[in-house]
């Protein structure tokens, strides 16, 4: 009974929901019908509102900085390491063996010309002088009395009233006191000499060393140095110049790329460890004739002055110091000059951008020479009144256009026109 109640409530759901199905179906084909239609007529409404095409716009100038460059006379140094030496080294001797008594200077203070350095003792030296002096007195008053008798025997042998004999045994004996007299009187110079030795003084002004003999010590001819004076006013700075680097000065001085002063007279200038510039020059005063060779090098050697200045000796120059000589007077004549930052390396080697007559980048290789602070010499490459690019090259190509900028501007510039971008 049930079954039959239900059955046929079943029988009349299933119509509806079949038609239900259908009306939905059809909406849905109604809406893709819908989107489609609104979709070809957007293609259609895009084919018939065309825009034209944009126009590129023109590449802007490249801001730069630039310089003219100019050929001019640039004076050339020429910088080496070198050593100071004492303009004369002096060692201390005794002259006389004998007891040294006192040491009279303060070892490393500066000593001058004919200052007591050592006193040896001088009692037996003057004793010696004593004797000596006694010897001569008694040559000569032997010598007179040889002088009297020939004086006396000479004219009698002029009358023959003596033996000619008689006068040349006067004569001979005269002659022989004479001669011991000149005998006695060396000695007594020498012993005057030898007393005379015992105080010991340095015979320049210079720098003292330290003491080889302490007082009370014995100094004989093996240990007759006492010490060393060194002599820095003025004082010597020796340094070496290599083969290569006279031939290539040569050969530059040969193609007119060099100047050199009439004589090779050069002004040596002296830089310190510290970086000052000494404020004494001097002169090249010795060349050597040979090369070494150990180093394969020239000795050269330059003087300067080295004067105390004021009560401070530590502003001399000492023997020993290792310092940088340079040598001025040369000169490049028209030379052209550049800074480095200027001056770009690619793989053909360096080159520089050039401003054309229309304002337009150039590219242009150059050879380049040695550096004079912070530039450097252009060889071959460029002439003088052409426009090079300083500061911003890194953006520049063959062709492009460029505005020239005062230094500092084109920084500026490119902010700008970042925060303008952003």
């Amino acid at each position: 009974m049930f079954s039959v109640l239900v059955f046929p409530l079943f029988s009349a759901v299933r119509p509806l929901t079949s038609i239900m199905k259908e009306s939905g179906l059809k909406q849905i084909r109604l809406r893709n019908t819908f989107f489609a239609l609104i979709l070809a007529g957007s293609l259609i409404s895009g084919c018939t509102n065309t825009e034209e095409p944009r126009m590129e716009s023109a590449p802007q100038p490249v801001p730069v900085t630039a310089m003219t460059v100019e050929a001019r006379d640039v004076p050339v140094t020429v910088e080496f390491v070198g050593k100071t030496v004492s303009s004369r080294r002096v060692e201390i001797r005794s002259r006389v063996e004998g007891f040294l008594e006192s040491r009279e200077y303060k070892e490393g203070s500066l000593v001058k010309e004919g200052e007591v350095m050592f006193q040896m003792d001088r009692k037996p030296f003057e004793a010696q002088l004593q004797a000596a002096r006694a010897e001569l007195a008694q040559q000569q008053a032997r010598l007179v009395n040889a002088e009297s008798n020939l004086t006396r025997i000479r004219p009698l042998a002029e009358k023959n009233a003596v033996a000619k004999r008689e006068l040349d045994d006067a004569l001979g004996v005269y002659r022989s006191s004479a001669a011991a007299v000149e005998a006695a009187q060396a000695k007594v110079v020498q012993a005057e000499l030898n007393l005379g030795y015992t105080t010991i003084r340095s015979p320049v002004t210079g720098i003292s060393s330290f003491a080889t003999q302490q007082e009370g010590a014995y100094v004989g001819l093996g240990s007759s140095l006492l010490t060393y004076v060194a002599r820095i006013d003025p004082i010597w700075i020796e340094f070496s110049v290599s083969e290569n680097q006279i031939l290539q000065g040569r050969a530059e001085e040969a193609a007119e790329r060099i100047r050199m002063p009439d004589g090779g007279d050069f002004d040596v200038e002296v830089v310190l460890a510290d970086g000052s510039i000494y404020p004494e020059t001097g002169r090249i005063t010795f060349t050597d004739a040979s090369l070494s060779e150990t180093t394969g090098t020239f000795l050269l050697r330059a003087e300067l002055p080295n004067p105390m200045r004021g009560n401070r000796r530590d502003d001399q120059l000492r023997p020993g110091q290792f310092v940088r000589v340079r040598l001025k007077g040369a000169l490049r004549p028209n030379a052209i000059l550049l800074p480095q930052r200027a001056v770009q390396q690619g793989a053909g080697g360096s080159f520089v951008w050039v401003i054309d007559m229309e304002g337009k980048a150039e590219f242009r290789p150059v050879s380049i020479g040695n550096w004079y602070g912070d530039e450097w010499f252009i060889d071959q490459g460029l002439e003088g009144g052409e426009s090079v690019v300083v500061d911003g090259a890194l953006k520049l190509r063959a062709g492009a256009s460029v505005t020239i900028t005062e230094p500092g501007s084109e920084k500026g510039t490119v902010e700008k026109d970042r925060q303008q971008e952003g």
